[in-house]
This record gives C-alpha cells, sequence and structure tokens, in this order.
C-alpha cells in the first residue's frame, strides 16, 4: 500500500478550523481581467482561470429544495448558509445574491429568492439605477468568492460576497463614477421571504426592521422529518452605514439615511453581513465577527483570499493543467459542505452534500475517513476535526444503553441526537473501518503527532470492537451487522441495518441473507450479524491493523506493532483462503463455518477491495484485473460499476446494484496500480473522468454514475465522491 503515504506537509502554516487570521501569503503579481473591480487584492491572480468551476447561478422556485435541490450553492468556513448567483436572464434579482439556502437544523430551505438586493436611487431625477441595463453583467463564481458586476448610466457597481466566519457573510459593493458630472446617490436594499405552503412551517419565519438592518425570526418548530427552528433562530442583516428600515408582511425595505455623493472617477464602498445563528449564545459570540467585518471590510476579504490561495496552491499542486479547474470544484465542493459546530455536533466536520435534503445537516462514519484523507491536502486541521467529531460519540464502556458496543462509531451523527428526538441520528449499525486509513493518511498529510497519539487508543478500541461483536463463530473472519437497538425489533430490520454498516445498502450480495444473533460468555445478547462474512470487511479490518502497527511504531510501541502485523498476516492468508474463487477468479463474500465464496449474485466491486488492502496474491490480483477490464463485467462504458454487467442482478440505475460509485472505483484503480497494472488503471481512470457528466465541466459531482451513459445520479455536490475526485487528480 505505497500509495498510503503521501507528502507531508508542515503543520505550522496550517489553517485553524475556524479560520483565524493566517500568515501573510507571499506575494504574488496581480493579473486583473479588464474589467476586475477596484477592490481586489494582490495576489488574485491564484482564482485565474478558475471562474465558474461550477455552475452556481439560478434562483429558487419554493422554499423547500426537492429532494437533491437542481441549483449548486457556495459556503465557506463550516457556515450553516449558503448562496448562489442569478442567472444573466434574472433582471428582477440583479444586485443580490440568490437564497440564501439555510440548514433548518438538519434539512436545507431557501429563505427568499434573493434576500438582499442592492440598489441605487439618482437623488436629482429620483430614478432607480437599473442594473438589467446592463446586457452583458459578470456573474461569477470563483473560489472563495461570489462576484457581480454591471456597467450602466456611467455608473459601475461591483459586487462581492465572502464569508467573515462561520456564522457570517460579508457582502461588499463598491459604486464608482465613470461619468464626468457629479452623482448623488442612495443606497438601498429589498427583499422578500419566500414561503413554505402548508403549517407550521409556513408561518415559521417573520421579517422585523431592526437598528442596523432587518432580521428574521423563527417561531418553534419541531418537525423532526423537514424543519427544525426555535424561537433563538436568527437570520439577521448588518449595514455598516446608518439605515431605516421599514417592512411591509414579507418584505422589507433598507435605505441609507445619507445619500452618497461620487465625483467623477470617485468610488464609494458599502458593506453589510448576513449571519444565520441558532441560539442567542451563538449570537453574541458572533458579534465581534460582525463588528470586524463592517469595520475591516478589506481585512476579512483579504484574509479569506489568503485561505483560498494557500488551499488551491495546495490542492492543485502536480494536477495537470487541464484538470486544474475540476480540482478546484472537488475543493469547492468539499468546503461548502463544511459544517462548523452546532447543536449536538461538537466539532467542525463535512455533511454529504447542504443540496440534498437528507444529507445537509449531518456527518457520516464512513463518508468523514474519505472526505477528510482529501481534505487533508489543503486544511489538515480541518481533516483533524472532520475525523474526530465521529470519535467524539464513540460509544464508551461506561454508556448507560449499549455498554456492549463500546468502542463502536456510530454510522451517523446529526444536529439532534435520538436521544432528543432526532430521526437522523442512526446507532443501529457502524460503517466500514476505514477510520484507521483515514488517520494515518491526515497524519502524514500534516495532521500532527497529538492527533496521531489521541486518536491510536480510540482506534484500537473501535478495532477490538469488529472482532468482539461481529465475529458470530469467532473464527477471525467478521461480519457485516446491526446493534441491540430498539429499532432493529425484527429481523428484516436486523438485515437491514446490517446492510447499512456495509455502507452498500441494497448490494444483491445481501438478498435474503440470513441473521443470527451474537452473545458474550454469559449468553448476553450484544448484536447481530449477517451469515456471511464479507470480503471487504476483512480486507478494511487486514489494513486496520497494518495501520495501526505503522502508528504504533511511530509512537514507539513495538511490541504492540509485532502483534498487529502478525494479525495481519493470520487475517491475509485466511482471506485469501476463505474468499477466492479461483473457477470464476474473483473475490467474493464467503459463507458461514468454511462454506466457501458466495459466487450467485455475481461479481460485485467488493471484490477488488483485496488489491487495494493487498491482500490478493499476485495469481488472484491477474483474475481480479481480468474481471475489471472485460467490457462485459467492469469494463463498462463509465467504468467500475458496484455489480458485474453480466451478473443477473445487475441494474444501471439501481444504487448498489449497478450504479458507478467513485470512492469503489478509487479503491479498484489503486488496487491495479499496487500490482503492477498501472497502465490499466490510468486508462480506467481517464475513462471515468471523461465519461462522468459534468464532471470536467461545470456541472456538480454527483454521489454516483450510471454504468452505461455516465449521467449522474443521486446526490449532487457529493463530498466523498469530490474527495476521490480531488485524489484522482493528483495521482495523475
Amino acid at each position: 500500500m505505497n500509495h498510503l503515504s503521501r507528502r507531508q506537509f508542515a503543520a505550522s502554516s496550517l489553517v485553524p478550523v475556524g479560520a483565524a487570521l493566517l500568515p501573510a501569503a507571499p506575494a504574488h503579481a496581480q493579473e486583473a481581467a479588464p474589467q476586475a473591480p477596484p477592490h481586489h487584492v494582490p495576489g488574485d491572480s491564484f482564482r485565474t482561470g478558475l471562474s465558474d468551476v461550477l455552475d452556481l447561478h439560478g434562483l429558487p422556485g419554493a422554499a423547500q429544495p426537492p429532494g437533491d435541490n437542481p441549483l449548486n450553492v457556495f459556503a465557506d468556513l463550516g457556515a450553516w448558509h449558503a448562496y448562489g448567483l442569478p442567472s444573466a436572464a434574472d433582471h428582477a434579482y440583479f444586485g443580490g445574491f440568490s437564497g440564501p439556502l439555510y440548514i433548518a437544523e438538519e434539512y436545507p430551505w431557501y429563505l427568499s429568492r434573493a434576500f438582499s438586493r442592492f440598489g441605487l436611487v439618482d437623488e436629482r431625477s429620483g430614478r432607480a439605477v437599473d442594473l438589467s441595463a446592463d446586457r452583458s453583467p459578470r456573474l461569477e463564481a470563483r473560489p472563495g468568492v461570489l462576484t457581480q458586476s454591471y456597467a450602466m448610466d456611467e455608473l459601475r457597481v461591483t459586487m462581492e460576497l465572502r464569508y467573515a466566519g462561520h456564522r457570517t457573510a460579508l457582502i461588499r459593493a463598491t459604486v464608482q463614477n465613470r461619468g464626468t458630472r457629479d452623482r448623488e446617490l442612495r443606497p438601498h436594499w429589498t427583499g422578500a421571504l419566500l414561503r413554505h405552503t402548508s403549517e407550521p412551517v409556513r408561518s415559521a419565519p417573520r421579517l422585523h426592521a431592526t437598528d442596523d438592518g432587518v432580521a428574521v425570526r423563527f417561531a418553534e418548530v419541531r418537525s423532526f422529518k423537514d424543519f427544525l427552528t426555535t424561537a433563538q433562530t436568527r437570520f439577521e442583516v448588518a449595514h455598516a452605514g446608518s439605515v431605516r428600515t421599514t417592512v411591509h408582511g414579507d418584505e422589507y425595505r433598507t435605505t441609507a439615511h445619507r445619500p452618497t455623493r461620487l465625483a467623477p472617477g470617485a468610488t464609494a464602498a458599502f458593506a453589510w453581513t448576513e449571519s444565520y445563528t441558532f441560539t442567542d449564545t451563538e449570537r453574541r459570540t458572533n458579534r465581534p465577527a460582525v463588528r470586524e467585518a463592517l469595520a475591516h471590510p478589506d481585512r476579512v476579504a483579504d484574509r479569506a483570499d489568503r485561505r483560498w490561495q494557500l488551499y488551491l496552491t495546495r490542492a492543485l499542486d502536480g494536477v495537470a493543467p487541464g484538470r486544474r479547474r475540476t480540482a478546484a470544484k472537488a475543493v469547492q465542493t468539499l468546503v461548502t459542505n463544511w459544517r462548523s459546530p452546532a447543536g449536538a455536533l461538537r466539532k467542525d466536520g463535512i455533511t454529504p452534500s447542504v443540496t440534498n435534503t437528507s444529507f445537509a445537516g449531518g456527518f457520516w462514519a464512513w463518508d468523514s475517513w474519505k472526505e477528510a484523507v482529501a481534505t487533508a491536502v489543503f486544511d489538515p486541521q480541518l481533516a483533524v476535526s472532520t475525523i474526530e467529531s465521529m470519535f467524539d460519540y464513540q460509544i464508551r464502556p461506561d454508556s448507560p444503553d449499549r455498554p456492549q458496543d463500546a468502542g463502536m462509531v456510530p454510522d451517523a451523527l446529526f444536529y439532534n441526537d435520538v436521544r432528543h428526538g432526532g430521526l437522523n441520528w442512526n446507532e443501529r449499525n457502524s460503517k466500514p473501518p476505514l477510520a484507521a486509513w483515514a488517520v494515518w493518511q491526515v497524519y502524514e498529510r500534516g495532521g500532527g503527532r497529538a492527533f496521531l497519539r489521541r486518536m491510536y487508543p480510540k482506534l484500537r478500541a473501535y478495532h477490538a470492537w469488529w472482532y468482539r461483536d461481529r465475529d458470530h463463530d469467532r473464527d477471525g473472519l467478521a461480519e457485516y451487522g446491526a446493534t441491540v437497538d430498539p429499532a432493529n425489533n425484527s429481523t428484516e430490520q436486523r438485515r437491514l441495518a446490517a446492510a447499512w454498516e456495509s455502507g452498500m445498502d441494497n448490494a444483491p450480495r445481501f438478498d435474503d441473507t440470513q441473521v443470527r444473533t451474537n452473545t458474550d460468555r454469559t449468553g448476553r445478547t450484544v448484536g447481530y450479524s449477517l451469515a456471511q462474512q464479507s470480503v471487504d470487511l476483512n480486507c478494511f479490518l487486514y489494513a486496520e491493523k497494518r495501520f495501526l502497527a505503522r502508528m504504533a511504531t511511530e509512537l514507539g510501541w513495538q511490541k504492540e506493532a509485532k502483534d498487529l502485523n502478525h494479525g495481519a498476516d493470520v487475517l491475509r492468508d485466511r482471506i485469501r483462503t476463505r474468499t477466492y474463487d479461483p473457477a470464476t477468479g474473483f473475490f467474493y463474500d464467503c459463507g458461514p463455518d468454511g462454506s466457501g465464496p458466495r459466487t450467485a449474485a455475481g461479481k460485485g466491486i467488493e471484490g477488488a477491495v483485496p488489491l487495494w488492502a493487498g491482500v490478493a496474491s499476485a495469481r488472484q490480483a491477474a483474475g481480479v484485473r481480468a474481471a475489471l477490464t472485460d467490457p462485459a463485467q467492469f469494463a463498462t462504458p463509465m467504468p467500475l460499476p458496484t455489480l458485474a454487467r453480466n451478473s443477473s442482478k445487475f441494474d444501471p440505475t439501481g444504487y448498489w446494484r449497478g450504479l458507478v460509485w467513485l470512492d469503489q472505483a478509487y479503491f479498484a484503480l489503486r488496487g491495479l496500480s499496487d500490482y503492477g497494472y498501472d497502465r490499466d488503471a490510468r486508462a480506467i481512470g481517464e475513462k471515468l473522468l471523461q465519461h462522468a457528466e459534468g464532471l470536467l465541466g461545470d456541472g456538480p459531482i454527483h454521489e454516483n454514475y450510471q454504468p452505461l451513459t455516465g449521467e449522474g445520479e443521486n446526490s449532487a455536490n457529493f463530498s466523498w465522491s469530490a474527495a476521490v475526485v480531488l485524489e484522482m487528480l493528483r495521482d495523475g
């Protein structure tokens, strides 16, 4: 597994989670575009060629997006609200940033089509300045900043949106007089709520005028399936200048107290913040960030630009010039899905997708492991936090309700835990043990020795849990399974939770599988196992032993390292013997009690994991390689589906029954490369990149792809796919 050691990054210059001040970035030659806004900072050239790497244009049509929001958005610093841009046809919304999309604790909703639309009135004529008079406005998304620029009526209006903190966006508007006469202009801001159609959500938000802008207060709604607010939830707009606000129902207008006089060639700048907070404590804690942004907007903007310059300098290092835009899109996807601590989520982490109703407000275990590995390339401390956020809820031996699961990491964590009504929080199962791999990768990429020392005992406890609660017959080969949980109250529910534990929810290999009860020495039920030993699970456990051995060696515990490596050797031989079928030349899950590989469901992509883990013999790897390169099996037009094309259960739209998942594809590619099939790996990898819909263009990175057409399926803006894309591009 040589590929698992990457270039190390110095921890001394890391970006702290929450974005404290960065050291000054190296000076860069300014390469301003012909119509660049006058307040762009030196060094903005790091964004050259990276405009609109993801299409963020469009306005929401409803307060509640469909299951997968058709619009893409941008957020930063772990904020829980996100924005887009109007399209060139959205004349009535010029001067506003679309949205925001806000997360009602666990679910994404739109507050407005464009909540704060900036406008100007010419005081002498009494007429509004018409931004839509510019037939070619510049409406651009660049890494870390959204921009608008309009030229009309001898004026140039430029707007930029960045994030000042984990609860606050900073917006600046600059107005330049390009004419030959003085202008007297009064700025104003207008907006309207976008309401839901049914109660109690419809009546939850209410507009209120404030001394420095406008606020949206929310009523308490505890609809745990779709909308969660309290009386403390706030969205607030604050202005740097003196303003007055009037509210009429769902609409407001904020107007500057005094007009601004501009001589020919002069400019004036206006700054405001938009903050979304869940509690009164958050509002108080956030006030310094708001004050700084309004008092020193240039400083805050410069800090954001320097941070993004560091992100891209690191992430794009070694990426081919023609693929830099796609790599930048991957970084932007991961950062937009970053959520800061809120509710039961104690640390910063990365959600699967802010634009998916089910995926916006929580962290998943194996998602987090994959996301952390790629994030460590450009922000190691965010990667550290992403891993530790899941281990915050590792089950302890003194757990009052599940002590038998000591060491387990729950499947999913959300704003509301299960004990406080959360329906998305999941302790019914865990997820595949990729945590040690992730910790080692993040450590090598700058996570720090203290991180390794903190994580090692937690990883050992997690590793031990698999063998204590998921090895039914105590033969050293583990099974996916389910916990003792009120929701796992039937055989079918236990089977479902076990399939979830694999991460491959509806994979054919789990069809009609029996469930067995696991007990401890006293006969107490400690969990449940599927009546099959999964090849990927045991390969992950093999890899985990090797990584734990590396950690033990690094920390000076040679005896532990020796024992772990010996255990890995034994497990490797057992996997080779029990899960490989010489007749078909492939790896499968195997039946209990030495009954051999289960081949009936056909070949699944999990059979390539032994190559990634380094378990397969050279002859076995050759058999897997033959299947992965066969057009009748895994070499589909969009290659490496989760189930071979010639399987009777292959379904090109069937989630884990035939779609292409980039994480599984990447494990297969790395395995091929490590066994000497580098040419195959590169050819297949290039085919993946070329055939995935929108991947090399400005389309979102999807959860999975149709293997025959390459069409993006299920969730857009998907984090672990973005993480894998970044890894692939950096690997060349």
